[in-house]
């Protein structure tokens, strides 16, 4: 099981594992300069985009298992 999970809030995962930028912005995330970084959830803010959460969970997780 991944570190990253759906409910965590994305300023969190960036705060905590800032190699995760490179994800957010290959799936067109821009979430850093979005105010509904401060309190969306990762699930929250896939769903917004029309992104799978579990996916993007996924691809999360690899970068920072990687690092």
């Amino acid at each position: 099981m991944g570190a990253i999970t759906k409910d965590m809030g994305i300023l969190e995962v960036v705060q905590q594992y800032p190699e995760t930028l490179e994800i957010f912005a290959q799936m067109g995330l821009g979430c850093i300069g979005c105010a509904a970084a401060r309190f969306e959830n990762l699930e929250a803010g896939a769903k917004v985009h029309g992104i799978d959460p579990d996916e993007l969970v996924a691809q999360l997780n690899a970068v920072i298992e990687n690092k």
